[in-house]
């Protein structure tokens, strides 16, 4: 469980089967292999943690193929529940990542330093499927979009000759690195009027005015607010996904999702955010391209929806399981299993609403819904050897 400030109160520990008694902001349910919050696993010995697990004997709790290729578990399953805005953020491509590490690691700058980029050498794409109705930032406005917010609100006028000129990268560019007194002053005047105007959240007015939860700020004001207007504020419906390759700026806005992601924690931030903020890094790294949203409706297979992703370290599916039906299948990774709704039985385990079974790899085994059920399966897309 991570307790960061923007989680609800409500949504996992009911999910979980526990009462928040502390009124801890629950933000993040992690089930995977990651050193620094490792899931544990039951074995004979009783509870141990994956990740060591994972040490002593890999190829049993990888398989072959992907200890070979990655050299740990690659992926990290997530469920969250977004009650505030997250940072604006990108991630870095595996060679950017690999670079940025070895030179803060070689100018000594702690792995725990809370100005550090580069936690690791991994690249950080992530894939979420929506748990109800979901609302984000993704990528920017296609060009004639975002000349329409520049001639439409008037702060922004000014910046239409700068997008023309510059294009994206000019344009972000100027705005990132403008000075805090000036940002300040152009900025008051928009949040003032949005907070006392009515907005639908497909607006960028609703999120300002959520951001400072309809009161005019007396501080500084964060220039993250740059971003919702000229971001795409995405809508994703129950069981829709999207995908967040590198480079690719976007921020979670509110809602709940399960998120599956390499095993990464390189994040490079741009506001919305009380942590370090590095407007040159980020810059290096960003697509300065405006994009049309790609939402994943996934492939309906009959029993299993399986959403299809761009990548290697990972892959997600749903599993639909009617009262007394049976999913066959056999694991070519260790697969995931988290029951969203109902009850399953799994060789000699019993998993209800909440709980997560792992099946390790090269094993062949039955998924019996005991009552009507959901489950999502994360694993690695290990290709059949030939």
């Amino acid at each position: 469980m991570q307790h960061y400030a923007w989680g609800g109160y409500e949504f996992i520990p009911q999910l979980l089967g526990f009462e928040n008694v502390d009124n801890k902001p629950c933000a993040e349910f992690w089930m995977g292999a990651h050193p620094s919050a490792s899931g544990k696993l039951e074995t004979e010995e009783g509870l141990q943690p994956w990740y060591d697990l994972i040490q002593q004997d890999p190829v049993s709790h990888l398989g072959e193929k992907v200890y070979e290729q990655f050299g740990e578990l690659p992926y990290l399953l997530k469920v969250l529940d977004v009650r505030e805005m997250l940072s604006i953020q990108v991630h870095p491509t595996k060679d950017e990542a690999q670079k940025g590490f070895e030179r803060e690691e070689a100018a000594g700058v702690p792995i725990n330093a809370p100005h550090r980029n580069y936690k690791d050498k991994n690249h950080k794409p992530e894939v979420m499927v929506a748990l109800g109705e979901f609302w984000l930032l993704h990528g920017f406005k296609k060009e004639e979009a975002l000349q329409q917010v520049l001639d439409t609100v008037p702060e922004f006028n000014f910046l239409g000759k700068v997008f023309a000129e510059d294009g994206y990268y000019g344009l972000y560019k100027m705005v990132m690195e403008m000075p805090q007194e000036e940002a300040d002053e152009l900025l008051l005047s928009l949040v003032e009027r949005e907070i006392t105007t009515p907005h639908t959240k497909e607006e960028p007015g609703y999120w300002v005015s959520k951001l400072y939860d309809g009161v005019l700020p007396t501080g500084n004001i964060d220039k993250g607010i740059f971003s919702i207007y000229f971001f795409n504020i995405v809508k994703v419906n129950e069981g829709e996904a999207v995908f967040q390759g590198a480079g690719v700026p976007h921020a979670y806005l509110e809602g709940q999702n399960v998120e599956l992601m390499a095993n990464s924690d390189n994040v490079l931030r741009g506001g919305l955010t009380p942590k370090h903020i590095d407007v040159p890094e980020l810059l290096k790294h960003i697509v300065f391209e405006g994009i049309e949203p790609n939402i994943l409706t996934g492939e309906d297979e009959g029993q299993e929806i399986k959403y299809d992703l761009p990548v290697e370290d990972f892959a997600i599916s749903a599993v639909k399981l009617e009262n007394g039906r049976e999913y066959v299948s056999k694991s070519r990774s260790a697969e995931i299993f988290l029951v969203m709704q109902g009850e399953v039985h799994c060789s000699q385990i019993t998993c209800k609403r909440g709980e997560v079974f792992v099946v390790l790899p090269d094993e062949e085994y039955t998924i019996r819904g005991i009552e009507d059920a959901v489950l999502y399966k994360a694993y690695v897309p290990v290709q059949k050897s030939a």
